[in-house]
């Protein structure tokens, strides 16, 4: 297959010419910035001012860009992130320069391990103060980039005005070639300042690289599962964001082999399918039926920490491991390691096994039943009932196709196992906070569907300010807050490592009152009220916040050693 990417440039008429030779005056390195992100396609943007990006901002003012402003850069970039996982389309992040542009780093990060396409665009000092020659700016760093090197795809430094079009247009690129990413740009003040009479930017082109996998691999990997009297499927977020919810399912079938998803991959495969072993990868007797198969097909999983039950899986079958992020491939289990694109790759699979049919389908229905029913029996010995009636309850009333956006906290552990299909959280860098901005993100993408954030005390703490986000820009976001009075997750890991803990419980506000100081309504509900009194919120127009005072308990681990 060739990649010919010549295409013509396109001529422009005697009044394309005359509209390029007399460009509006009064347009600066800025207007360019936001030309280009009008011309890849962009329709909103999010970020926060700052003196040296005023440029920037001034030039937002002369165009049909939507800005949606959040009052801290973090969340910022959390709402970017949600924007870019909902969409599957680049989410530019208007930041200013140094303290600016440094607090975004842990959002960034979030957005790198969750391989969302997040384009940071971010000021520096004056050209006159680089170098690293400490001359004292407002916002200086010795060298800005050197912070976000290590955590995004790719660096792009402008340094004059012509610069712009090209580098955010690389970058544009860069962050939708598979595996997805956050992407980084830096333009210095005086360079977005600078009055330019540039024509107009129109076609801009940054189409990403396809990621095709290599067509030896896919015949052997295809060859080894035909051939597989056991083969089981691990489905990674990859799966999601190559849109191959479909693919894997037919792959599946054809192979009849039961699919769980990782916390990253949930609404990879159908939860109630005859083959889905659901989510429940922190559970021995998953890992065990993991183990058993002759041949394990991960699809977009790097299988790290979690998706591993701990590093305790040891398969003693053959692994194929198809995943676009190269580091990614065999970096916990040797296999073999098809560098490529889920979907592409599912695709070539999918025309090459041959089918099993009955009786290995049957076989493979029963082996999926008795491990969800020994997953449940082992819930069901844990006095965990509440637990359970929460999660059902937040279930009940949410509407099917309302997206939810979860914070790290008890609830949301538990909806990584238990939740019954789609879900995004901070799960990927595991940094508090992500929940209510996410969610503002995702809102801002699709007014016309309700949005669920879900945080514990301590991580809403994080996202107070984004109540005046919410409100300013009318966003259909409800926000469930879990109090416990403290870091409850750390709460439980300190007592069971060191019999008692420090620095985990919290003084809070009354989250009720400071809601509706910010003009949200609000409402303290019970695990009794919780499903009613989330439906009306939902069901409102507009933010809402609802408060369930409640102690939650996690399920018993089972990679840790017994006694």
């Amino acid at each position: 297959m060739t990649h010919d990417h010549h295409h013509e440039i396109p001529r422009y008429t005697p009044e394309q010419t005359a509209q390029a030779l007399n460009p509006p005056a009064g347009r600066s390195g800025g207007d360019l910035v936001v030309e280009t992100l009008h011309g890849l396609g962009a329709t909103t943007v999010f970020g926060l001012p700052g003196q040296h990006a005023l440029a920037m901002f001034d030039a937002l003012r002369r165009s049909d860009l939507e800005y949606i402003g959040l009052r801290v850069e973090n969340n910022a970039g959390f709402a970017a992130d949600a924007y870019g996982r909902v969409t599957g389309e680049v989410a530019p992040l208007l930041l200013s320069t140094g303290p600016g542009a440094l607090t975004s780093l842990a959002a960034l990060q979030e957005a790198a391990a969750a391989s969302s396409p997040v384009l940071a665009i971010s000021s520096q000092i004056p050209s006159a103060g680089l170098g690293g020659g400490r001359h004292g700016y407002l916002h200086e760093l010795r060298d800005q980039q050197a912070s976000f090197r290590d955590i995004v795809k790719s660096v792009h430094a402008v340094r004059a005005p012509s610069q712009i079009p090209s580098a955010i247009a690389a970058a544009w690129e860069s962050a939708l070639t598979a595996p997805h990413g956050p992407v980084w740009v830096e333009i210095p003040q005086d360079v977005l300042l600078k009055e330019t009479t540039l024509p107009l930017v129109t076609a801009v082109d940054a189409t990403p690289r396809e990621l095709l996998p290599r067509p030896e691999l896919v015949a052997v990997a295809a060859h080894t599962l035909s051939h597989a009297e056991r083969p089981v499927i691990i489905a990674g977020g990859g799966v999601v964001r190559a849109d191959a919810a479909g693919k894997l399912r037919a792959l599946a079938e054809k192979l009849a082999a039961p699919v769980v998803t990782t916390f990253g991959g949930k609404g990879a495969f159908p939860w109630e399918h005859p083959l889905s072993l659901q989510s429940w990868l922190e559970d021995r007797h998953t890992t065990d039926f993991l183990e058993d198969a002759d041949v394990v097909l991960v699809v977009g999983s790097g299988l790290g920490e979690l998706s591993s039950n701990y590093y305790t899986f040891r398969p003693r079958g053959r692994v194929i491991q198809i995943e676009a992020d190269l580091g990614k491939l065999e970096s916990n289990l040797p296999a073999l390691g098809i560098h490529a694109d889920a979907r592409e790759a599912l695709s070539a699979l999918l025309e090459s096994v041959t089918e099993r049919a009955e009786p290995a389908a049957g076989s493979a229905r029963d082996a999926v039943r008795t491990v969800l029913a020994n997953v449940r029996a082992r819930i069901g010995a844990q006095d965990l009932e509440l637990e359970q009636a929460v999660l059902a309850s937040v279930r009940a009333a949410l509407p099917a196709t309302a997206p939810s956006f979860w914070d790290m906290t008890i609830l949301a552990y538990w909806a990584w196992s238990a939740w019954p299909g789609p879900m995004h959280s901070g799960q990927g860098a595991g940094g508090l906070g992500y929940g209510f901005p996410a969610a503002l993100g995702a809102a801002a993408a699709d007014r016309t569907k309700p949005v669920l954030a879900v945080s514990g005390d301590g991580g809403a703490m994080y996202s107070i300010a984004e109540l005046a986000t919410a409100r300013q820009y009318d966003l259909p976001v409800t926000w469930l807050i879990v109090d416990d009075g403290g870091y409850g997750i750390l709460r439980e890991y300190m007592t069971d490592a060191f019999g008692e803990t420090t620095g985990t419980e919290l003084a809070r506000p009354d989250f009720v009152a400071l809601a509706e100081s910010f003009g949200v309504p609000a409402v303290r509900t019970s695990p009794e009220a919780l499903r009613e009194d989330l439906s009306k919120a939902l069901a409102a127009p507009g933010p809402s916040v609802v408060v369930l005072p409640a102690l939650l308990k996690l399920f018993a681990p089972t990679h840790l050693p017994a006694g």
